[in-house]
């Protein structure tokens, strides 16, 4: 999509883009921990086969790219930072290391977003907690996400608070 064309999109619709590519990247992080793929390799796998194709049978949404590609970047550039800070919002006993795989890459796409960009935090937390609850409808990792980006936001940006 062009910058042209995205120009002429509503609000909703430039939001409903924003939820694709961030959704789309902590599919893409979880692909990435999971295989020998690289960043480059699984970013134009996504770009040419996730953004507004059909996949069985779905047509998958149209994705913002450059959101994307930012986190994509930022998570694999700054996966330290982000494991640390997501360690010292987890309790003790169950360090980063012992968290699902899905919300490994969930909270490394969130903490990219807290502290490489300047979205708003409650923005972050919402729209993350609502990736968790797309990913996993019957249990509670809605709520352990809300109260883990809850903590990483307030030291990424305290300001905010």
């Amino acid at each position: 999509m062009t910058s042209e064309t995205k120009a002429g999109l509503s609000g909703n619709q430039k939001r409903k883009m924003k939820s694709a590519a961030r959704f789309f990247a902590v599919q893409a992080l979880y692909q990435m921990e999971h295989s020998d793929q690289t960043y480059d390799q699984v970013r134009v796998q996504f770009l040419d086969h996730r953004f507004g194709e059909i996949f069985d049978g779905y047509e998958m949404l149209e994705g913002d790219v450059p959101l994307f590609s930012s986190l994509l970047e930022e998570a694999v550039n700054n996966q330290a930072l982000i494991d640390q800070m997501t360690d010292r919002a987890l309790v003790a006993k169950w360090p980063l290391g012992r968290i699902d795989s899905t919300l490994r890459a969930l909270f490394r796409a969130a903490g990219a977003e807290l502290t490489q960009m300047d979205t708003p935090p409650k923005v972050v937390i919402v729209e993350f907690v609502q990736i968790a609850q797309a990913f996993f409808p019957e249990g509670k990792e809605g709520r352990f996400v809300n109260g883990v980006l809850d903590h990483m936001a307030r030291e990424a940006k305290p300001e905010a608070f």
